[in-house]
């Protein structure tokens, strides 16, 4: 079991770096994560620093109906391999960052996610080899344009929107992902409530099916699925996502800038 950390990525003098998280403060590293890194004596409290996504990925493999309950809410029966789509880099923001509205959307929702982040290049590994491959957890909102999505009868428009893939706060290595408590909360109110123990195909076995599809690559992240309670958002809400262990990711709901 990897040693128990958390790692963020931070702007400090304009300039995003990666860092260890101590308490409240933030401790530099020169290189990065993925490709070996050694720790500088620079410090930043973590107040006075924002935070980007921890990540930043060439792709996020998503797996759709991975919570019984969700498959029941969305009248969907239960996949028999899991189900995958993609989302683009493009639609990556951090922590606090604004969800945008986007015109032509007619219902915006939220979805609570566990998100696996890849530490190393990854291609046809065991199911009882992934977690070698396996950096840490953080957390994802697969943000949905709802009515788009039963428009189109697959999902690649309503999940690929800019601003559709918030990720954060932290990386944390050392955390066991089998039954941490997942929720999401709409302006306080509580809105999904479910366990990660809830999964149908658990996180070992979805490295390894898409790792025979696709090489994962470091930074990567897959997004396991969200449990029930997904729902709408409106301009000016405030959306947070809670994991166990993982802290919580918190964003607001925007129109677009003029």
């Amino acid at each position: 079991m990897t040693e128990k950390a958390k790692f963020v990525r931070f702007l400090a003098n304009g300039q995003p770096l990666y860092g260890r998280l101590e308490g409240e403060v933030v401790i530099a590293l020169e290189g990065d994560l993925f490709n070996g890194y050694r720790e500088k004596r620079e410090t930043y409290y973590l107040k006075e620093v924002k935070l980007l996504a921890p990540c930043q990925p060439s792709k996020a493999v998503c797996v759709g109906l991975n919570y019984r309950s969700h498959a029941a809410e969305m009248k969907q029966p239960l996949p028999e391999e899991p189900v995958l789509f993609l989302k683009p880099s493009t639609s990556l923001i951090g922590p606090e960052e604004e969800i945008i509205y986007w015109p032509g959307i007619g219902r915006l929702d939220f979805e609570a996610e566990l998100a696996v982040v890849i530490g190393k290049a990854c291609h046809q590994v065991k199911e009882e080899e992934a977690q070698q491959y396996i950096l840490g957890y953080t957390i994802a909102n697969d943000v949905t344009a709802r009515d788009l999505q039963k428009k189109d009868g697959q999902w690649t428009r309503a999940k690929s929107f800019d601003t559709f893939l918030p990720l954060g706060p932290y990386i944390v290595t050392g955390v066991e992902p089998d039954d941490l408590l997942i929720q999401a909360r709409l302006n306080g109110e509580l809105k999904q409530n479910s366990r990660t123990s809830q999964l149908i195909f658990s996180v070992p076995y979805l490295v390894s099916f898409i790792s025979q599809v696709m090489t994962l690559l470091p930074g990567d992240v897959i997004l396991t699925g969200t449990p029930e309670g997904v729902g709408p958002m409106q301009v000016g809400d405030t959306i947070e996502i809670y994991i166990e262990e993982l802290g919580s990711l918190t964003n607001k709901v925007a129109a677009p800038k003029d």
